[in-house]
């Protein structure tokens, strides 16, 4: 015999809403402080050292909390890197107008760029020299970022008259320089001077895109 259909009072439907939306900000929460315990861990014990229960203790959240977001260390590590090339990405982002010719704008937006970079020299170091010692998922993670970074360049740029649009392995190429001087800066140990290659770094830009 066919039950009569449920019918939920406003009152209930109310209350679970509530609670879903309750346990989504639970979940972004315990997310957001595992990526910050990641970060933190990782910058004073080194990835090679640091355990799950490292990151579960210093993110105040349980091992299976921590399952629950991450299937490994390395899922954990690679999900940091991503979310910290996206912010230095939207530095960029807010620093270039469309609307205006890209010359003009180059050089502060590097500058916004290698200063989000040199906020966090440990942080740096780790994504920068860690995500390589992950083997294939942390190269193709270092490779969907770079490869965001050169579509924004090439949207910029071509957004602009030009002749002819800038080829994306241009694009990538700009990247890549770019990449190697932060990498050059930490291996001799001046972060704190990235923020001085902003000249460089547009002028090499420059160079490349009006070569293109």
């Amino acid at each position: 015999m066919c039950q009569p259909p449920v019918v939920l009072s406003s009152t209930k439907i109310r209350n679970t809403a509530r609670m879903v939306t309750a346990a989504a900000i639970d979940s972004a929460d315990h997310r957001r402080r595992l990526l910050d315990a990641m970060s933190h861990t990782v910058a004073r014990k080194g990835y090679a050292d640091t355990t799950i229960a490292d990151l579960a203790a210093e993110a105040r959240v349980s091992r299976r909390t921590f399952y629950e977001h991450f299937g490994t260390k390395a899922e954990c590590l690679i999900a940091l890197y991503e979310a910290a090339s996206d912010q230095a990405l939207n530095v960029l982002r807010a620093e270039i107008d469309p609307r205006r010719d890209w010359h003009a704008q180059v050089e502060q937006a590097m500058l916004a760029y290698l200063s989000t970079l040199a906020c966090n020299p440990l942080l740096l170091r780790t994504l920068f020299i860690a995500i390589l010692g992950l083997g294939p998922e942390g190269l193709a993670a270092r490779r969907r970022a770079n490869q965001r970074l050169a579509d924004f360049i090439l949207d910029v740029v071509n957004r602009s008259p030009r002749e002819r649009p800038l080829p994306p392995a241009f694009a990538m190429g700009i990247v890549g320089a770019i990449n190697e001087l932060v990498l050059q800066a930490i291996e001799q140990d001046r972060v704190a001077e990235l923020p001085q290659l902003a000249v460089t770094a547009s002028g090499l830009a420059r160079a490349v895109i009006d070569g293109g």
